[in-house]
């Protein structure tokens, strides 16, 4: 039957599915490798493929990214726009235990459920380029990768103290927990020494830190980057330990303050105590302290609220270097041994947390820094100032020195160059740099995870000559070999040519909670023949994190691509011949035309997890001349969340969560799209209203009625305010789409829309608002356009208003004709008045003179200037 808006009302449910098969059919959202054309990379954040589907939060990023990517095809440009699934990690295989169903059936249903929602959207996604980190051709790459990590020395082995979260009964990077708990389930982290492997990225912090200049991403984005990463530049400056050939280093961004120390204070992990005991009189008492405070989460330990306590280290005494004063040494649960050296010098005066913990121990405070707004007067020598005296806060800006022998009456920005230069000559200082980033922790004792290609082997180990002391047989940090059960074994990177190492298929998959992973349990699958010797050897148990997908996969979307390049290499950049009909083929040529992605889109949250993983990786692959591009990311733009109705987040716990579905088969999908750009600011948070979706709704029946009417077809004659509208609306929605200003765009469609319901218009008024509104709303513009302006009876690419090309509007009827100028009078708004737009200065000067209003501000007064903003403002100054 004849679909024609002239006989029937809009009904959604009719069209919808009939374009988004015929769009999938004839391919006219893929992307086509070396196109003449030049290429637009446009990426969402890929999702982890839950069990409870989309809620109608996600799709705001995706429906987003949709109407960028149309404007960009329309603009004539090659557009990728590809999506796939991040389907390994904590959150399935948590929802298999809970169930008892396989992660792997879990998965694929999953994955099923979430591509039918977002294809009933009718979001225009590249599908023939659809990845699964769970594909063992994917993983290969990812376990490639991971190899290249071992050769360059960036990937190693340790015993640490890691984040283990008891629920989950695994370890977590230190980016996965917060505020002391686990991201995923909330429970209390707990430490727990665990053999892991660790991946070097803060080999990377330097340049992670400042390459992010070269991005056009949220400046708040990038600042969380930067205090993550956490650059301190300043002086290591060596306390000697009286009587002993130890030494304290200690890192400092104030030495400035130095003549103030009148204490050092050390982590209870330091490891100068263990060779110290004997000299440390009270050194029982100090033990039973260093094991309470191990533990402590470290959240707990550096809570501001916490009050600071510690043990002073009886026996033993530093000497400050800069005066040669004796001092006490202190250990304290507050001082953690992975930032700076593991030891801090206390100057009470100038930092409120040594001043606290001076209070509480009554130990001396010696000033040495004056503010610059208090007079310049400089005592003769420094007295030492019990802490319950006169101070109640300490002073921690600058000033000028006092109490600091040679330095006293310098500038305190000055004396931090001349103390640590003076101190160098002695080899008692140097300059350093530290960072707050640590490590990553890249094992994780889970089933549901990426391999670790790696074996260990007895027999290597014995038959090397690198053999290591007994009394050096701990494992702090290595390279080559690992102990595991109390014996050393070669660590023997798994053969390329036998990757992919797949998972096994398991009935068991629950976490162990020992510090294993399940796979451990699989006698079959862990022993195995060592590719070096031949000898028998032990695979790794360990699984890679869910990161680890998610740290290259937009490459792997340009790997799938549907042309060959003219010079495709025969290797890959392992040296590796490609194998025949390999899924993932590395080809440099592709990687060259696409790559970097030129937007990418997703959620804030990302901001110190997964961002920072793929720039790590990205570098690592750069240094090894697999890319030729530095950052993944030019562009990024944050999604805001949408909220509950009863604004708060959404979650199944909480029984908010809202299911886009029914709203779309009752609504349609281009007034569920249309409203998740018209709700609010797309970077901002806001709540969800259904009763949102039916103004939409009622938008697109206008929209449809204006094409059953006679007058749209038979041309009359035009409003001029009209042809004038229409052009400022192709303005303003072309430039409110680049900028993601979406709310806006939709709110300018509606404006005309209402207008041609009121005034006379022609047909080329209507083709122009469908042009418009394509990209938002794509099923309804599709459907009107075949009706009213395609001759042919054969949907093509060619006559899709998809491919359509972009409208433009003419510069002179969207200049406007007159401007209200604002008046000042000494920077405040005294009038406004309509004007010209090309307004003269002395015009306007004259105009604003004559002003009632603005006489009685001047009357009597000189007038010093004026100032003329042309199409703004004037002010005039007296």
């Amino acid at each position: 039957m004849e679909y024609n808006p002239k006989k029937m009302a809009y009904d959604p449910q009719r069209i919808e599915r009939k374009w988004q098969r015929l769009w999938d059919k004839k391919g006219i959202f893929s992307a086509k490798d070396f196109s003449k054309k030049k290429k637009f990379y446009i990426l969402d954040m890929f999702p982890y493929p839950s069990a409870e589907g989309l809620h109608v939060g996600h799709p705001r990023g995706y429906v987003a990214t949709d109407i960028f990517a149309h404007l960009m095809r329309r603009k004539n440009f090659n557009v990728l726009h590809p999506m796939g699934w991040d389907a390994f990690g904590l959150p399935t295989e948590n929802y298999a235990i809970k169930t008892g169903i396989h992660p792997e059936i879990t998965t694929r249903k999953n994955v099923e459920r979430i591509k039918e929602q977002l294809k009933m959207i009718g979001l225009g996604y590249d599908w023939s380029r659809e990845i699964n980190t769970t594909d063992p051709e994917y993983y290969k790459i990812t376990q490639k990768i991971f190899l290249l990590l071992y050769k360059m020395g960036l990937a190693y082995e340790a015993v640490l103290p890691i984040n283990f979260c008891p629920s989950c009964k695994t370890g977590l990077a230190n980016e996965e927990v917060i505020n002391g708990k686990c991201e995923r389930c909330g429970t209390e982290v707990k430490k727990k020494d665990l053999r892991q492997w660790v991946l070097k990225i803060t080999a990377y912090a330097d340049r992670l830190l400042k390459d992010l200049d070269l991005l056009d991403w949220p400046e708040k984005i990038k600042e969380m980057q930067r205090n993550w990463i956490g650059r301190s530049e300043g002086w290591e400056i060596e306390f000697r330990i009286q009587n002993s050939e130890f030494k304290i280093p200690v890192f400092t961004t104030r030495v400035d303050t130095l003549f103030g120390c009148t204490y050092l204070v050390v982590a209870p992990e330091y490891p100068i105590l263990e060779k110290l005991k004997d000299k440390i009189s009270n050194f029982k008492f100090v033990e039973g302290y260093i094991k309470e405070a191990k533990k402590k989460l470290e959240r707990e330990r550096i809570s501001e609220v916490k009050e600071k306590i510690g043990i002073e280290l009886k026996g033993i005494k530093a000497i400050n270097p800069v005066n040669g004063r004796e001092i006490p040494i202190f250990v304290a649960d507050y001082v953690l041994s992975h930032y700076g050296t593991g030891a801090v010098m206390a100057v009470p005066c100038h930092d409120q947390r040594d001043f606290d913990f001076a209070r509480k121990y009554n130990l001396p405070m010696i000033e040495v820094i004056k503010p610059y707004q208090e007079k310049k007067e400089l005592p003769k020598e420094a007295p030492l100032i019990i802490s319950n005296g006169r101070y109640q806060n300490a002073y921690e800006g600058e000033g000028f020195l006092i109490n600091s022998g040679r330095f006293t009456g310098m500038k305190s920005e000055e004396a931090r160059d001349e103390i640590g230069k003076f101190l160098a000559k002695k080899n008692l200082a140097k300059k350093a740099v530290y960072f707050k980033l640590r490590d990553w922790i890249f094992s994780r004792q889970r089933y549901w995870g990426e391999p670790i290609p790696i074996i260990y082997c007895r027999k290597c180990w014995e038959n090397s000559k690198f053999q290591i002391p007994n009394s050096k047989r701990k494992l702090k940090l290595n390279y080559d070999y690992t102990i595991i059960d109390g014996k050393e074994y070669m660590i023997v990177p798994v053969s390329e040519k036998d990757l992919p190492l797949k998972l096994p298929f398991v009935k068991k998959y629950q976490p162990t909670g020992t510090g294993e992973s399940p796979l451990a349990a699989i006698s079959e699958w862990v022993n195995t023949k060592c590719p070096k010797c031949g000898g028998p050897a032990k695979r790794e148990t360990n699984t890679m994190p869910q990161w680890a997908g998610s740290c290259w996969y937009y490459l792997a979307y340009v790997m799938l691509g549907n042309q060959k390049s003219p010079k495709e290499s025969l290797r890959d950049p392992t040296g590796q011949a490609k194998i025949k009909n390999q899924k993932f083929v590395w080809d440099k040529e592709k990687i060259n035309y696409w790559l970097p992605v030129d937007l990418y889109v997703g959620g804030a949250e990302h901001a110190v997890l997964h961002l920072l993983y793929a720039r790590f990786w990205t570098k690592v692959l750069y240094d090894a001349g697999w890319i030729k591009f530095k950052e993944p990311f030019l562009k990024l733009r944050n999604q805001g969340l949408i909220l509950a109705p009863d604004g708060q987040k959404m979650s199944k716990s909480r029984g908010n969560v809202i299911n886009p579905d029914p709203l779309i088969e009752k609504y349609g999908a281009d007034a569920f799209r249309l409203y998740e750009m018209f709700m609010g600011p797309f970077s901002e948070p806001i709540n969800w209203n259904t009763k949102g979706l039916i103004g939409m709704k009622r938008f697109l029946d206008k929209v449809w009625n204006l094409f059953g009417k006679e007058k749209s077809v038979i041309l009359i004659e035009e409003d001029r305010e009209i042809e004038k509208l229409v052009h400022k609306t192709i303005k303003k929605v072309t430039e409110d789409i680049e900028n993601f200003r979406f709310n806006t765009a939709v709110s300018a469609l509606m404006i005309l829309v209402n207008e041609l319901q009121n005034r006379n218009y022609g047909i080329w008024h209507l083709k122009t608002l469908l042009l418009l509104l394509a990209p938002f709303t794509p099923h309804i513009s599709e459907e009107l356009w075949q009706q009213y302006f395609v001759k042919t009876l054969t949907f093509s690419l060619q006559t899709s208003i998809l491919q359509y090309p972009w409208p433009k509007y003419d510069p002179k009827l969207v200049k406007e004709e007159t401007i209200t100028l604002v008046i000042q009078v000494n920077g405040k708004v005294r009038d406004k008045i309509e004007v010209e737009t090309d307004i003269s200065e002395e015009k306007a000067k004259e105009l604003a003179l004559s002003r009632e209003k603005i006489k009685k501000w001047i009357k009597g007064k000189e007038i010093k200037k004026v100032i003329f903003v042309p199409g703004k403002l004037i002010n005039i100054v007296v």
